[in-house]
């Protein structure tokens, strides 16, 4: 890692990575909340403030480290290619997770990131956030949704993906360097 992300007290660490995928709309196990209070909306915008906040945020606790050191540039370049969109869950007005789509060739779409603020975990939203994801990913034209998820994210996320009907289609293993802590959304939140 490099560009001052985090300095000396970097550590190997092993990950297990895991790669998902839903192959039809029927595979979906939906998980819905019946709360007039929860939208979820597509930011039309593409705003390199607002993906960069949300990947620290909710990516703080989780080792997300790779694009801590991006300039704006690098996530202008990143938000505004074609075929990437966001979405932002509301709840009651406040901002409270995301998700982001990727459509790439032969009908696949990625779910590239996908989460929820701390403050909002524990509360069903993260089945109903992930619910919509695949929704949007289907209703623009996929042939194939997938995501992949690692052993250092968020322990709820492997069985949210699996709940929602996601089959594992393969299983990788690698050396990573991460901080001795997370980062949190943002730099000595976790001091």
């Amino acid at each position: 890692m490099t560009g001052g992300v985090f300095p000396t007290d970097a550590m190997k660490v092993q990950i297990t990575t895991y790669y998902l995928e839903m192959k039809s709309p029927e595979e979906l196990r939906p998980a819905l909340l019946d709360d007039p209070a929860v939208e979820v909306r597509r930011s039309e915008i593409p705003c390199p403030e607002l993906n960069r906040f949300f990947y620290t945020a909710v990516g703080g606790d989780w080792f997300w480290v790779e694009r801590l050191s991006w300039n704006y540039e690098k996530w202008a370049r990143y938000v505004e290619r074609p075929g990437f969109e966001t979405w932002i869950c509301y709840l009651r007005g406040t901002p409270c997770g995301y998700f982001t789509l990727e459509r790439q060739e032969k009908g696949n779409v990625e779910i590239r990131n996908f989460g929820l603020l701390p403050r909002f975990t524990g509360k069903g939203l993260g089945g109903h956030l992930l619910t919509e994801a695949v929704r949007k990913a289907w209703e623009g034209g996929a042939k194939r949704v997938w995501v992949h998820t690692c052993s250092l994210d968020h322990p709820g996320a492997l069985g949210n993906y699996l709940g929602r009907g996601f089959k594992l289609y393969k299983t990788e293993v690698s050396e990573k360097e991460i901080p001795e802590k997370t980062p949190g959304p943002w730099p000595g939140a976790k001091e």
